[in-house]
């Protein structure tokens, strides 16, 4: 048998981390972090215990990285949804209501990772993060703001203030009260992205969507920087 070409090896390694990153997100979506163990997501991944340590540094740096994955692909996927719209303002509501949805959806996995990001190494630097900071760049972009490198850092820490309100154990805030209060903020009409009242009951979806590889820009091709994308989320 002939060797593998790099670029096949390169597809194998691709498609083996986001097994990782998916196995994580179910992981720890349906036990919580401390009872995840790096062993039990390799397990489900179907891949041997030392990818893990070969492509993450440590459990919490896993996590973080398929949560951003997670996020970034959610909101891509609300932003592009039909009907197509380049209107600033409902790109914005959508994308609100994307961070808000996964709060809603996703109780667990979402307070795990705010806890995370109060650990003492915050953000993790991966493609999946600078992704992320990228669709919400270009989200504030779109809205008109004459200066992206200042307003992309409020509406992150006002998306994350809003989801921490949202998961408080014992005092969560309602999800309808904080899209009023971050639609007020930037004017929004209530009518834009999927209001609450139209939003149809949903069963918990299959995430494998959301790590499949395929023909989509990968998060690794993204430039760190450049005008009017910030380097970091």
């Amino acid at each position: 048998m002939s060797p593998r070409s790099p670029s096949v090896n390169e597809e194998l390694r691709r498609r083996s981390r986001e097994r990782l990153l998916q196995a994580a997100v179910e992981l720890v979506d349906e036990h919580g972090f401390e009872a995840t163990t790096l062993g039990a997501i390799a397990d489900r991944a179907g891949s041997a215990r030392g990818l893990v340590s070969y492509y993450f540094p440590g459990k919490r740096q896993l996590v973080q990285s398929a949560v951003h994955r997670l996020m970034h692909r959610t909101l891509e996927e609300a932003l592009e949804h039909e009907p197509r719209t380049e209107d600033g303002r409902e790109r914005l509501a959508r994308a609100i209501d994307a961070i808000l949805g996964l709060a809603h959806d996703r109780p667990v996995l979402m307070r795990q990772h705010m806890a995370g990001l109060l650990q003492a190494e915050g953000f993790v630097q991966c493609p999946e993060q600078r992704r992320l900071a990228e669709l919400l760049g270009d989200t504030v972009a779109r809205y008109g703001s004459p200066q992206v490198a200042a307003d992309y850092p409020m509406l992150r820490a006002m998306l994350m203030g809003a989801v921490y309100a949202a998961l408080v154990p014992g005092v969560p805030m309602p999800i309808p009260a904080l899209r009023a209060e971050l639609f007020e903020r930037y004017g929004l009409d209530w009518e834009l992205g999927t209001p609450p009242e139209s939003a149809p009951a949903t069963e918990p979806q299959d995430l494998s969507r959301f790590f499949a590889t395929g023909d989509r820009t990968e998060p690794g091709s993204v430039p760190e920087s450049g005008p009017g994308r910030p380097a970091g989320a």
